[in-house]
């Protein structure tokens, strides 16, 4: 039975090592129409890729504007949802969030990237264009970009791009990108996806390695 068993771990191991990586990057060059809730949905159809979600990334170069009016999710064809931006820097005390102009970053969940609401609290650097550059993870905050201060400092981090893992990435995705204060333009540039894959184990093999299991067991017996 554990020599069975062993053959499960090591076939599990293997086909999650058989990593496929892709990449996009998508021009739009786009403005987000200012002091709207509504925002600016920008679709990308996905097909032919492989296996399911093992790890996802997330780049946006969106220039001008004032950063903490904007709200940006992901929507994934399959499940999954990703809070990447909600009015960054609002806290209690400080009601319309940073000033800066415009995002050239990557969203990357994995461990070690700090939080992109509060950036301003942390190590940060702007490009020539003002711009916040860098590696950093998903605000991920689930509230309406309207809600008062005090319920930004109270919501925790939940929708991260760890939702989208063990989902199919064919079919469409969505970004939405809201400027949902008055004052200032912001324009999309272009924004990309990295995804990492992983087989999926199929019917049949899960089918054949029950069946093993059962006859090791029947020897045992």
């Amino acid at each position: 039975m554990l020599r069975a068993a062993g053959v499960f771990v090591c076939l599990w191991t293997t086909m999650a090592s058989a990593q496929t990586n892709y990449s996009f990057t998508l021009p739009v060059n786009m403005a987000v129409p200012d002091g709207s809730t509504s925002g600016l949905a920008l679709n990308v159809d996905l097909t032919g890729l492989d296996g399911i979600i093992a790890n996802l990334t997330l780049s946006l170069n969106i220039t001008g504007g004032y950063n903490g009016d904007l709200y940006a999710t992901l929507a994934g064809p399959n499940g999954g949802f990703s809070v990447l931006l909600n009015r960054v820097g609002i806290t209690t005390g400080h009601a319309f969030g940073y000033s800066n102009t415009g995002f050239d970053v990557i969203f990357d969940d994995t461990a070690g990237h700090d939080n992109i609401h509060l950036y301003q609290n942390l190590s940060y650097d702007l490009n020539d264009s003002g711009q916040l550059t860098g590696i950093w993870a998903s605000d991920g905050r689930f509230i309406d970009p309207l809600s008062d201060p005090a319920v930004f400092d109270a919501t925790q981090t939940t929708l991260s791009l760890d939702s989208f893992n063990r989902t199919d990435p064919n079919g469409t995705w969505t970004l939405l990108v809201a400027d949902v204060s008055g004052g200032g333009q912001s324009t999309v540039v272009n924004w990309g996806l990295s995804i990492e894959t992983v087989p999926e184990p199929s019917t049949y093999a899960l089918q054949g390695i029950g069946i093993a299991l059962f006859l090791a067991r029947k020897r045992m017996i």
